[in-house]
């Protein structure tokens, strides 16, 4: 029983995100900071916010309105998106050195966390945690599932990127990088407007 709960939140929450904002958020912040950096805060982000969902579930959006959430979150890709594209092709000329870590771990963590926030794949932990939550062996199968997905789909995006620099070069990355960044800005916003 346990294991099912586990393969079935790992399936939902892997295919969810395979391809989606969070592996591109993640594939463009390694490309800017050290991965490593960016994976700490990522996991730390992802972590808060399964456990949020797992245990406050349902409680979070009547605290936070997914209104104000996805505001914030559209502002802060837009705010990305302008300085990765004003700093698009400035790390080539920089000294080398690389930012500190906590710059990176504080930015992807803050990035991560959200877009998340109330993002479908956070639902669909919340509703996995309901459904499994007679036993507290149930739902930290959830957790753990749900977690794990999302930090190989970071850490595919994250790779994927270190291989991209190969063949492209990384000022004209970044610029994608910004559209990108600015492209999820945008459409969050226009949504939010939709509501």
């Amino acid at each position: 029983m346990q294991t099912t709960i586990f393969l079935s939140t790992f399936g939902l929450i892997f295919l969810a995100e395979l391809g989606d904002k969070t592996q591109l958020t993640a594939l463009a912040l390694a490309l800017r900071y050290p991965w490593k950096r960016v994976f700490i805060g990522i996991a730390a982000a992802f972590a808060l916010l399964n456990l949020a969902a797992v245990v406050v579930g349902k409680l979070l959006f009547l605290l936070l309105p997914l209104f104000w959430v996805s505001m914030v979150s559209g502002l802060l890709f837009l705010f990305f998106g302008f300085t990765t594209l004003r700093h698009a092709c400035a790390i080539a000329d920089d000294d080398g050195s690389p930012p500190p870590a906590s710059s990176a771990v504080r930015t992807a963590f803050v990035m991560i966390f959200m877009a998340e926030l109330g993002d479908k794949t956070q639902l669909v932990t919340a509703s996995q945690a309901a459904r499994h939550s007679a036993s507290l062996e149930g739902m930290g199968m959830v957790f753990a599932a749900s977690t794990l997905a999302l930090l190989l789909v970071s850490l595919l995006g994250i790779f994927a990127g270190r291989q991209l620099v190969r063949v492209i070069p990384l000022c004209w990355i970044h610029r994608a990088a910004g559209v990108m960044f600015l492209l999820f800005g945008t459409v969050t916003l226009w949504k939010l407007w939709g509501m």
